[in-house]
């Protein structure tokens, strides 16, 4: 499966818009919590994991 960078960057938004419209419908907590605080780090944590996954990628496919 490839990826590229739109298809990348759509599935990026798309989880992330999920995980906060989630938590926003639930009512979980306040929705000023869920924007000030955990909507900056799922984008922090999601683009941490992602750059770990490129790399690991480019690991993969380089033959080493």
């Amino acid at each position: 499966m490839e990826f590229d960078s739109t298809t990348t960057a759509i599935a990026f938004v798309a989880l992330i818009a999920i995980g906060v419209g989630g938590l926003l419908v639930a009512g979980v907590m306040a929705a000023g919590t869920v924007l000030m605080m955990v909507l900056p780090a799922m984008v922090v944590f999601g683009l941490l994991c992602l750059a770990i996954g490129v790399q690991y990628g480019q690991h993969r496919t380089s033959g080493r």
